[in-house]
């Protein structure tokens, strides 16, 4: 009976279909030839994978972006030594017949970050792609153009509710500060921290009573209270 000898496939491969020619698993594989070898299938497949699980995909800015890393409007969330001074003076706002309103107490970094560089970038401040990036913030600042990348952040600046420029770190994300607009106050009698009644005739009497809790009125910007005025 006559044999038959196995022919060469593609790329010089013999009958074993996992085997390949010494001289062309060498130049696959980058080393001298050698025996016969077999390819490892996870080293082929290994780099398209790992290209896929290098970085997430990020999403480019706009408004959906507010709904993220949320803030507090609780005094609970405040430092303590702050938070007691606050609810002191809330207390005092009460009793005299005012009322309160609060738009922000704790900040986290996260969202500080994004207001901090939605409003620059809005403002013509900073190039979108100038801006430094933040670990686990997986925001794409940059559209197609500059301009689309300015419209953008504007429509998160807009959708933040910002007024005044927005540090990166604040006495916001330090948990001691808050931001709350006073109504009703003006002409009512409030009794300080040393318990002496104070008539306010405008609002920025009032100034002087917070201080005496502790709170501290920053007169550029009209609903921020902190520690130490910042």
């Amino acid at each position: 009976m006559s044999t038959m000898a196995s022919r060469p496939g593609p790329l010089g491969m013999d009958s074993n279909p996992g085997a390949i020619d010494p001289g062309t698993c060498a130049r696959m594989q980058n080393r001298p030839p050698g025996p016969t070898c077999v390819l490892n299938p996870t080293e082929v497949e290994r780099s398209p994978e790992s290209a896929s699980q290098s970085s997430p995909a990020k999403e480019k800015s706009g408004a959906s972006w507010v709904s993220k890393f949320p803030g507090s409007t609780s005094t609970d969330d405040l430092d303590p030594a702050f938070r007691d001074k606050v609810k002191k003076f809330l207390t005092a706002i009460a009793e005299a017949g005012g009322s309160v309103s609060i738009a922000a107490t704790y900040r986290p970094r996260e969202r500080a970050y994004l207001m901090h560089y939605s409003s620059k970038i809005s403002r013509g401040d900073i190039d979108a792609a100038k801006v430094p990036t933040m670990a686990g913030v997986d925001i794409e600042w940059v559209h197609a153009s500059e301009e689309a990348s300015k419209r953008a952040a504007s429509a998160m600046a807009k959708a933040f509710g910002i007024v005044y420029p927005p540090a990166l770190i604040s006495r916001h994300t330090e948990r001691c500060a808050i931001d709350m607009t006073v109504n009703g106050i003006v002409g009512k009698k409030i009794k300080n921290a040393s318990n002496e009644e104070v008539e306010i005739k405008r609002l920025s009497d009032l100034n002087a009573v917070g201080a005496s809790y502790g709170v501290n009125k920053l007169v550029s910007d009209p609903p921020h209270w902190s520690d130490d005025g910042r």
